[in-house]
Order: structure tokens, then C-alpha cells, then sequence
């Protein structure tokens, strides 16, 4: 939701792409950068959407992402920690 006149896909206004998997398993947590959302699911596992370059596109990582226990934003990135306390950013 939002102004749709200032809010743009890109920006994470539109989450349909991964309804599916928000749907799946309970979401925990949600953070958000400037342009995108990380949602911490109950498996531990994480699903992004919105601007990749904010962070929206976390493919490179998917496969690290796993136990996760937390996330944090800055502007324009993520960077999660994990049960053993590694963090992937």
C-alpha cells in the first residue's frame, strides 16, 4: 500500500512475486532498505523482493541463508545473522 503515484514495483510495492513463499511459512520478522523488504521466515530461511540493487535480489546468498536468527538494513543493504553467529552480508 502507499501512494501509488510515488511508489514504484521496483521499490518493493509489489510483493506478488513472492506471495507464495511469504505464504508458506509464518514470516517472523520483516526489515526493509530504502527500496527493498527481507522477510525472516520460521524455517530461518529469508525471501527479498523490490529494487535489487537495494538489496531486493538476494539470489547470491539464497543458498547461505539459512538459520537465520536476524536481519538488519542500512540504506541500501542487508546483512543477516545466523545461528552460529556467521553473518552473510
Amino acid at each position: 500500500w502507499g501512494d501509488p503515484d510515488r511508489a514504484r514495483d521496483d521499490w518493493g510495492a509489489d510483493s506478488s512475486a513472492v506471495q507464495e513463499k511469504l505464504k508458506s511459512v509464518p514470516v517472523q520478522q520483516v526489515q526493509a532498505t530504502f527500496c527493498a523488504f527481507a522477510a525472516i521466515l520460521a524455517d530461518g530461511s529469508v525471501v527479498t523482493w523490490g529494487d535489487p540493487v537495494c538489496g531486493g535480489d538476494s539470489s547470491e546468498v539464497q543458498h547461505q541463508l539459512r538459520n537465520v536468527q536476524q536481519v538488519h538494513a542500512t540504506a541500501d543493504a542487508f546483512a543477516a545473522i545466523l545461528a552460529d553467529e556467521s553473518v552473510v552480508a
